[in-house]
């Protein structure tokens, strides 16, 4: 929301400086954004004089001005503006003044052989308008030397304010003078809005066409005609206004429009009544209905939009914009002034639907005064016939105000229960009184009032929503900071989730493991979300803020392997990286996931990066991928035991080198491995590149124990022993089945087991091959003897030839 300091003393009687403004706006919860002092920005710009301006000697269309800027000694300035002339007044800027339209500090120079000293203006270079086509042509009267700011009186300060949705009074000036009245920085201007009479009665009639269940979404509808209007250019201080928070001034009549909108929040709309066939309609809008609107686009209309019609069709979208139709231009004589309610929830549905953004919906969808709709169209009235003249006719109105009458009991004594301020009770009723609502005592108790809560103020529905109006205007930091109370009795319980716990202790494993962390875009292309599993419809972005960036990501790898090369772009190849954030799969509930991925580029691997006076630095490869996934597995405490890794990965990993990572058959929780050559081309990236992504949600929850201390270290006395054996199994058979099958045949005596070797070739049969497996056996209460060995050795062939047909190599 955007206002002039003018503007705002059109509607609050007040002698405090910007400043104290600006900082009372942000105490009582109107943030301001930013301010825009226009007499610091224009502060260096002179009005001057043209004593003379000749042709320049070398070029056509260049002049050589000989300018008086009030300081006695004419300065020469060269200038291409084709109305220089001699005795013209114009803007001046010294060299070393900064140029806002331009983005640029003037300086001293020579154009064509002749030196120029300084510039003349155009508006467009002094960011006042677009007009770039000559220089500020100012009238007789001006007094040179004098600064220009001042002259025009363009010194108003605007300030923008971060405006929340709950707040929808504070969408007009005049709303926000009543804030600021009430935090005691003056007394509010509250103007009473005479009806107008009117002098015959209105031609066009209005119908709201809708069934009973559906009149909500427009329960009043108000309509006046006004004749004989003559519509050319709105007055000097309304475009300046406009022109200060960012409109362009079109013609009174829609001028007067914008200007009621932010001026009270209540967004209106004009019809050239010539344009308008038969009577209006307000109705659902016909599937498929099309109408084209003021900014020069046509809409496709769906069944839940309002829309306003008549005989013709369309005439315009309900609370959003108007149709060009029927829109007013100079040659308008007769006007059809709006002013209507329309349903928040609908206005926001149909806005975000058709992707428009206008100063009507903002304020709609929030809500607006339901007893200002009438008041309104009698505002817009009296501006029409002082700025256009006209004949007014009565007042059309169809259906009827919405019932807003709210009232609570309110103890005042809540507070200081909900905020611990204690105030003074006249305090408290003053504040609420200065912000509009009614209050009133209760005979029989002192501290209760009953509070009637203002049309304009829907967000207020409760007791704790009276409590904050009086903390805010009173200053939230006037609460004093109180700690919670130490429970000495108890130990706090934890309050992270298991997930949240995982999260955070992933990001910790993985940058101990050397790999620093990102934070990539959220969204992808469409080519790599369906490159990524992804690309569904319900995840493209119905707004992008970039083409390459159109749908929600299905992974994180994308946005991390783009990182690297633009990296490795700027000389830093060996890069690795980890990203842990949400990925999405759908648009269902649960279709949003916590992942984890981790790359590695170059030869940055786990044990350091670069060339060595040792040997040639290998490249990064599957394994590095897969040892990076599993330290992170064991940091986070997910048991092993049963995780089962299957050859080959995900279609974007490349399938000789890549692996699945899984607990049984069903719950695949990641995949790791080196990237396939197409990924690497649809992102134009170049490897070798390795990686991995695990999905947090889906790893299983560790077991609950009866206690969370750990359990006693045993450190046997023992020496350990290792024996070597040598499978003959057949190709498919993956190396983990026998780790597994080796592991199961004595739990308590095995204490580690390893491959050392794969072989095929000369000795082994077709179509298989030898798997050499280290078993290191720990034993704990005596020395084994060479039998109990034997026996276990044997046990061991036993259970890996049952599980995987494998037979001891000779």
């Amino acid at each position: 929301m955007k206002f002039t300091l003018s503007w705002l003393k059109d509607h609050l009687e007040t002698e405090a400086a910007l400043d104290e403004i600006v900082e009372t706006l942000t105490r009582i919860g109107l943030e301001v954004e930013y301010v825009v002092d226009p007499a610091q920005k224009l502060k260096d710009f002179t009005v001057a004089y043209v004593i003379e301006a000749k042709q320049h000697p070398n070029a056509d269309r260049l002049r050589v001005c000989m300018v008086d800027i009030g300081s006695g000694t004419p300065v020469q300035v060269v200038c291409g503006a084709p109305n220089a002339r001699t005795g013209m007044k114009s803007v001046f800027s010294a060299p070393g003044t900064y140029i806002p339209g331009k983005d640029m500090t003037l300086g001293k120079g020579v154009i064509r052989g002749v030196e120029s000293n300084g510039m003349l203006c155009s508006a467009a270079e002094l960011q006042l308008s677009d007009d770039h086509d000559g220089i500020i042509d100012l009238p007789g009267d001006a007094p040179v030397g004098a600064r220009y700011v001042d002259y025009a009186a363009l010194s108003d300060p605007m300030i923008e304010i971060n405006l929340t949705p709950n707040r929808p009074d504070a969408t007009g000036v005049h709303g926000i003078a009543r804030d600021l009245a009430a935090a005691g920085l003056g007394t509010l201007k509250d103007h009473a809005i005479k009806p107008a009479e009117g002098s015959f009665a209105c031609p066009v009639d209005v119908k709201l066409d809708f069934a009973t269940e559906d009149k909500h979404l427009a329960p009043l509808f108000a309509l006046r005609l006004v004749r004989g209007v003559r519509n050319g250019p709105s007055p000097d201080w309304m475009q300046k206004r406009l022109k200060s928070i960012g409109l362009r001034p079109i013609n009174a009549l829609v001028d007067i429009t914008n200007y009621v909108t932010f001026d009270r929040g209540r967004p209106l709309h004009v019809f050239d009544a010539k344009k308008v066939s038969g009577d209006l309609v307000v109705r659902r809008a016909r599937d498929g209905e099309q109408v084209l609107a003021l900014d020069g686009k046509t809409y496709t209309l769906k069944p839940e939009t309002v829309v306003i019609a008549d005989n013709n069709g369309v005439e315009s979208i309900a609370g959003i914009m108007g149709g060009e139709h029927s829109g007013c231009d100079e040659a308008t004589t007769d006007v059809l002034i709006e002013s209507a309610l329309w349903d928040p929830m609908n206005i926001a549905r149909s806005g975000r639907d058709l992707g428009v953004v206008t100063d009507a919906r903002y304020r709609f969808e929030r809500g607006v005064d339901p007893a200002f709709c009438i008041p309104g169209a009698e505002l817009a009235t009296h501006l029409v016939i002082e700025l256009c003249g006209g004949e007014p006719s009565q007042l059309v109105v169809a259906g009827e105000q919405p019932r807003s009458e709210t009232a609570i009991d309110f103890p005042l004594s809540e507070v200081q229960r909900l905020t611990g301020l204690t105030l003074e009770t006249s305090d408290m009723v003053r504040t609420l009184e200065k912000l509009g609502f009614g209050v009133l005592g209760q005979a029989t108790n002192a501290d209760r009032v009953i509070v009637n809560v203002p049309s304009w103020r829907p967000d207020v529905e409760g007791k704790a929503d009276i409590a904050e109006e009086i903390v805010r205007i009173a200053g939230v930091d006037s609460v004093m900071s109180t700690p919670l109370p130490r429970l000495d009795a108890a130990v706090a319980r934890p309050i992270l989730t298991l997930l949240q716990k995982r999260t955070r202790l992933a990001r910790r494993a993985l940058a101990a493991q050397g790999l620093v962390e990102a934070v990539t875009w959220s969204f992808v292309s469409k080519e790599q979300a369906q490159g990524f599993g992804g690309g569904q419809p319900e995840l493209a972005l119905a707004n992008p803020i970039a083409a390459d960036l159109s749908d929600m990501r299905p992974s994180l790898l994308p946005g991390l392997l783009k990182a690297a090369q633009r990296n490795a772009d700027r000389g830093l190849g060996d890069v690795a990286m980890f990203e842990v954030g949400q990925v999405f799969k759908g648009a269902g509930e649960k279709d949003q996931r916590i992942t984890a991925a981790a790359i590695r580029r170059g030869t940055a691997k786990p044990q350091g990066a670069g060339r060595h006076w040792s040997g040639r630095a290998g490249a990064v490869d599957v394994f590095d991928a897969k040892s990076d996934a599993m330290a992170m597995l064991a940091a986070l405490g997910v048991p092993l035991g049963g995780l089962h890794v299957v050859a080959g990965g995900a279609a974007f990993l490349h399938p000789g080198r890549s692996g699945t990572m899984q607990f049984g058959p069903k719950n695949v929780i990641g995949w790791f491995g080196e990237f396939h050559p197409r990924t690497l081309e649809m992102l134009d990236v170049e490897g070798p590149l390795c990686g991995f992504e695990i999905v947090l949600d889906d790893l299983p929850a560790p077991r609950a124990k009866p206690t969370k201390v750990k359990g006693k270290l045993e450190l046997s006395e023992f020496m350990p022993l290792e024996r070597d054996f040598a499978f003959v199994v057949d190709h498919s058979v993956a190396a983990a089945e026998i780790l597994r099958a080796v592991q199961s045949a004595e739990r308590s005596m095995i204490a580690a087991v390893n491959v050392f070797d794969v072989y095929e070739g000369a000795g082994i049969p077709q179509g298989k091959k030898s798997v050499g497996v280290a078993v290191t056996l720990q034993p704990r209460e005596k020395t084994l003897t060479d039998v109990e060995i034997e026996q276990i050795a044997g046990r061991i062939v036993a259970e890996v030839t049952k599980k995987t047909g494998a037979s001891l190599r000779g």
